[in-house]
C-alpha cells in the first residue's frame, strides 16, 4: 500500500473555519423578523345621572310659635361621565313652576279623591313659602369614585348655602376640564344638609294636605 500524505495542520484550520462560517449563515438566516402592530378605536357613551338626585321627605314641623328650620339628610347621587371628551359636566337645580308644578312650597292635596273641597293637586290661591326657604349646604361631603374611575374628581359646590326652591338655577356640583370623566358618587352630606326655614306666620292644613314643591335636576356639559 502507498504511504498516507498526512493533511497539513492550515488545510484542517480552513476546514473548521468554513464550517462555522456555514453554521454562523445558517443561524443568521433563522433569526428572521417581522414587524407586527395592534390599534383599537374608541366610541363615546353619553353624559347622564347613574343615580338621579331623590330629596328625602323633611317630616313634620310642629308650630311653636318661633320661627324653626326643619333639618335632614341630603340623599346621594351620582354621574356618569362616560363621553371621553373631558369637557367637563355641572349640575344644577331650580325650582320648575308651570300648570300642576311649583317652584315654592304650596298648598297641594296628594288624594286621589279631594281633600274636602280641594280637588287634588295644588290649591289654587292656598298658602306657600316664599323662594329660598329650602337650602342645601355640603361642606361636609365630597365625590368618591366608582367602577375603578380613576383622575380628578368633581366637586361639590354648596360650601356655602345654595338655595334650592326658586326659578333660577343653581349650580350645586361641577367637574372642570378634564375632571369628574368616569362614575363618581357624592358622599358624606352631613344630617343636616338639607334645610327647611318655616317663619311663625306658617298656617296649618286640613285635610291631609300638605307643603310642596317641584324641582328640576340638570345635568349639563361643560364646568
Amino acid at each position: 500500500m502507498g504511504s498516507r500524505i498526512p493533511t497539513p495542520h492550515w488545510s484542517r484550520t480552513l476546514v473548521v473555519l468554513a464550517t462555522c462560517a456555514a453554521w454562523a449563515t445558517s443561524t443568521q438566516a433563522l433569526a428572521a423578523t417581522q414587524d407586527d402592530q395592534t390599534q383599537f378605536s374608541v366610541t363615546p357613551g353619553s353624559l347622564s345621572f347613574s343615580t338621579v338626585p331623590a330629596l328625602p321627605p323633611l317630616g313634620d314641623v310642629v308650630l311653636n310659635g318661633r320661627a324653626q328650620t326643619t333639618a335632614t339628610q341630603m340623599t346621594d347621587f351620582a354621574i356618569a361621565d362616560a363621553t371621553g371628551s373631558g369637557s367637563g359636566w355641572n349640575v344644577t337645580v331650580a325650582g320648575l313652576p308651570g300648570p300642576g308644578d311649583s317652584s315654592v312650597f304650596e298648598q297641594y292635596c296628594p288624594n286621589a279623591g279631594g281633600c274636602g273641597s280641594d280637588p287634588q293637586g295644588y290649591v289654587s290661591d292656598g298658602a306657600a313659602l316664599p323662594a329660598d326657604s329650602l337650602t342645601l349646604n355640603s361642606t361636609s361631603a365630597d365625590f368618591v369614585a366608582q367602577d375603578g374611575s380613576t383622575g380628578t374628581a368633581p366637586t361639590l359646590q354648596c360650601s356655602s348655602v345654595c338655595d334650592i326652591d326658586s326659578e333660577s338655577a343653581v349650580k350645586v356640583a361641577s367637574a372642570a376640564g378634564g375632571a369628574g370623566m368616569g362614575t363618581w358618587l357624592t358622599n358624606a352630606f352631613a344630617p343636616n344638609s338639607l334645610s327647611l326655614a318655616t317663619p311663625t306666620t306658617l298656617r296649618s292644613l286640613s285635610n291631609e294636605e300638605v307643603y310642596r314643591v317641584n324641582l328640576i335636576w340638570t345635568l349639563n356639559t361643560g364646568p
